[in-house]
């Protein structure tokens, strides 16, 4: 599928893959070029201003403290592929870094109180919480179009 119709159907907390259909090449070449283009992340933003998702592919650090997060946004006209590996469950509950357009997922927590519990350690002053509902679920089948 492609970049827009993740940014149609796939709702935000998702792990979305993305390839560019090569195959992975042995171990022993150096893969790093490969895999910027066929990887997975969790969709974290939808923007609409840019005509673009952003998922989060990794954290790296150690002891605790993450130093380096990986972040990779696609343009709705990227010529990559997209599948939605994994829908966020029902009832699970998204944190945002703010309200507004501009939001970002920071975690997706199992419940409220596990998201509140969450917060309480990470500290988001602006943080915003959202559940997971019925209706976002049965939203994968939309016009015809399935968020697969």
């Amino acid at each position: 599928m492609s970049a827009s119709l993740i940014y149609d159907l796939a709702p935000i907390g998702s792990i979305v893959a993305w390839s560019d259909g090569t195959p992975r090449p042995p171990e022993r070449h150096k893969l790093a070029v490969w895999e910027a283009r066929n990887s997975k992340g969790r969709l974290i933003r939808k923007q609409e201003k840019r005509g673009a998702v952003t998922l989060h592919e990794g954290d790296f650090g150690g002891g605790g403290v993450i130093a380096i997060r990986i972040h990779r946004t696609f343009s709705l006209d990227s010529e990559l592929a997209f599948k939605v590996i994994e829908r966020p469950v029902l009832g699970s509950v998204r944190v945002f870094d703010r309200a507004g357009a501009n939001a970002e997922l920071v975690h997706l927590a199992a419940n409220r109180q596990a998201a509140e519990e969450w917060l309480t350690r990470h500290g988001y002053p602006n943080a915003v919480l959202e559940e997971v509902t019925a209706d976002e679920v049965a939203a994968d089948h939309v016009e015809g179009r399935v968020a697969a």
